[in-house]
């Protein structure tokens, strides 16, 4: 696992835009595609507008196929989504290869089961997706994607995308499962502010049962973990 800090959330949206780039390049180079996970929240989307402002021309976007982690039970164009803002910010800029967006307007398990038959439409009907790289942010409470404390979806192990009740916020969000998470060849946190830093300290440093923390799940199997943070949200991290 990697701790890279930043000093200020810009450093940090430049520097995650540089790696987006950096490790886009060989997938494209040697597979013809980079398969990329993004993630909701506002630290990602400064790394959306850095990627829109400094690499419209220094990746071959025409090769970048774009899936998202998880997302509200919104339809596409509410304030809420996350494919709303990735669109906002980047999307609709630039001219990716394929957009496969989770399909909210319909009913939540409809929903589920239509993402899901999607991801094995693209990456084969067996394993698990190997997303070249999956981006995630981390809540204050600990939870990335839509994985939140003491939630059912933390449990599962057969499915790649489910509908997770969330009780705290009255509301059920989809999200891609742990073992999906964990397939993948790269896995990158964004993370600023320092509402998130005792989480932070936490999930790196803290023995907490993962149930509480559900970041701290997110191990994969490629052992590419990279954690860029601000310095706000490492405020209380020793290493």
């Amino acid at each position: 696992m990697k701790l890279l800090v930043h000093e200020t959330p810009e450093e940090l949206a430049e520097a995650a835009a540089r790696d987006f780039a950096a490790r886009a390049r060989e997938p494209i180079d040697v597979l013809g595609r980079f398969a990329v996970v993004l993630a909701g929240g506002s630290t990602p989307k400064a790394t959306y507008e850095v990627l829109d402002r400094d690499y419209a021309d220094n990746i071959d976007w025409s090769k970048v196929h774009v899936f998202f982690g998880d997302e509200r039970p919104v339809p596409p164009d509410d304030e809420d989504s996350n494919y709303r803002t990735a669109r906002e910010t980047l999307l609709s800029r630039i001219r990716v290869g394929s957009v496969h967006r989770m399909r909210c307007e319909l009913p939540p398990e409809e929903a589920a089961a239509a993402y899901e038959q999607e991801l094995r439409e693209f990456f084969g009907p067996d394993e698990p997706p190997s997303f070249d790289l999956i981006l995630l942010g981390l809540g204050a409470d600990g939870h990335t994607a839509s994985l939140f404390p003491e939630t059912s979806a933390l449990d599962v192990t057969d499915r790649w995308v489910v509908v997770n009740p969330v009780l705290k916020l009255e509301t059920a969000r989809l999200t891609l499962t742990i073992p999906v998470i964990n397939a993948a060849k790269a896995v990158t946190f964004l993370v600023a502010g320092r509402d998130k830093a005792q989480a932070l300290k936490e999930i790196l440093e803290g023995d907490a049962d993962p149930r509480e923390y559900p970041a701290k799940f997110i191990c994969p199997e490629s052992r590419d973990l990279t954690w860029m943070v601000d310095r706000a949200a490492a405020k209380f991290v020793q290493r």
